[in-house]
């Protein structure tokens, strides 16, 4: 196991009607911003429940945080932040609301070019102080709720956003809130969950037995309880462990001590930012052909992955691997996610604009061993095709 610290301040909130303990923990005197995108969270009530939790505080709202958060519509909220001295966010919605309320409570007290922020790759960006924050999470995915990562869109890339001061203060995980979601959000959020797990498990053997039994149970939990959720939207249950093993997939805990290979969502962050494709379907684009490219970095780990997720014990090394590439890729598609670039009216001339993208965002030596190249970005998305 590698070395590794491991810290995690979030105060989770789990369970079902428990929004009036915003009272107990936003402070009284606090002027709170409320950060939500469409307007979902006020047909379904969400948003009038958050308000009265809040009492009498005074309160300012800001709407309009799109899919794939924009810098310039961060900016506007930094703008009214600063302008009316508020002191707290409370980020209502799914991982790109949450994701642009860390944005926007790290850039309002910032001094310098607000976009430099954007520019620190996965290492902390240089800050010392940020706004306190915490969310209310609508759609169990990113795990955003209980980390300290974000990614914003900005000038045709998407770029993440780091440091220990965004870890969110608390987050509410009411597992109702996600009945109305649509189905297709739903699967997404399933495939988004699955690809966090993998990137920190499928890559090379470090003896960490605590962090892999655990992601593969949230990785058998998804396989389990997705399609539950998608086949009866009101199963409270099934709904519970899809939210938990998405917060669990991203909160730092599995990914302690192992190593990670997040090519599949740098790839991924090109195809939305170029062609507007969900980012989950990104990655279920990505990911098996990126695992076919690069088996033999990951032989030992896709073995294991093939036995202990998919119980696929008998064959050769080669036919275990590829057998378990393909129920990945049907679990995938019998969510409803598509799994070729084709599906989504991607030409294949068009893949050489992905990779002069990459190029140009310094994704040129990307995975575990950062040994994955513009050239190998190339073959796993013509694999893709």
């Amino acid at each position: 196991m590698q070395q590794f610290d491991y810290h995690n301040p979030t105060h989770i909130v789990f369970g079902q009607d428990r929004l009036a303990e915003l009272d107990k923990l936003v402070p009284a005197d606090a002027h709170v911003m409320v950060l939500y995108g469409g307007g979902s969270v006020q047909r379904n009530g969400t948003l009038e429940k958050v308000r009265q939790g809040l009492g009498q505080r005074r309160v300012t709202e800001f709407a309009g945080i799109e899919p794939n958060p924009r810098f310039d519509t961060l900016m506007k909220a930094v703008e009214v932040v600063r302008r009316d001295g508020v002191d707290f966010l409370l980020a209502v919605g799914g991982g790109s609301v949450m994701d642009g309320t860390k944005f926007v409570a790290a850039a309002a007290p910032y001094a310098g070019e607000e976009s430099d922020l954007l520019k620190s790759g996965f290492t902390p960006i240089p800050i010392s102080e940020a706004l306190p924050l915490a969310t209310v999470a609508t759609l169990p995915a990113t795990g955003s709720e209980m980390n300290m990562g974000a990614v914003v869109s900005h000038e045709g890339g998407k770029f993440p956003v780091m440091s220990p001061l965004l870890f969110p203060r608390f987050s509410f995980l009411d597992p109702t809130l996600t009945f109305t979601l649509p189905a297709h959000q739903v699967a997404n959020g399933i495939v988004d969950a699955f690809v966090h797990v993998v990137e920190q498990y499928v890559t090379f053997p470090v003896g960490a037995q605590v962090q892999d039994r655990t992601a593969e149970g949230i990785l058998r939990a998804l396989i389990e309880v997705g399609p539950q959720t998608l086949a009866n939207p009101n199963d409270y249950d099934a709904r519970a462990n899809l939210m938990w093993s998405a917060t669990c997939a991203l909160n730092g805990f599995i990914g302690a001590g192992v190593p990670h290979d997040w090519s599949t969502h740098m790839i991924g962050h090109e195809l939305t930012a170029l062609f507007g494709i969900d980012h989950a379907q990104t990655l279920a684009i990505v990911l098996p052909s990126l695992w076919r490219v690069r088996q033999e970095q990951k032989r030992a780990k896709l073995l294991q992955y093939a036995e202990r997720v998919w119980d696929i014990r008998e064959g050769s090394d080669e036919q275990r691997i590829e057998l378990a590439i393909e129920r990945t890729q049907s679990f995938f598609e019998s969510l409803g996610v598509k799994t070729r670039l084709s599906d989504y009216g991607v030409r294949a001339e068009q893949i050489d604009e992905v990779v002069e993208a990459l190029t140009a965002h310094g994704m040129v030596a990307l995975s575990e061993t950062g040994d994955l190249t513009p050239e190998i970005s190339r073959e796993i998305l013509q694999g893709a095709y």
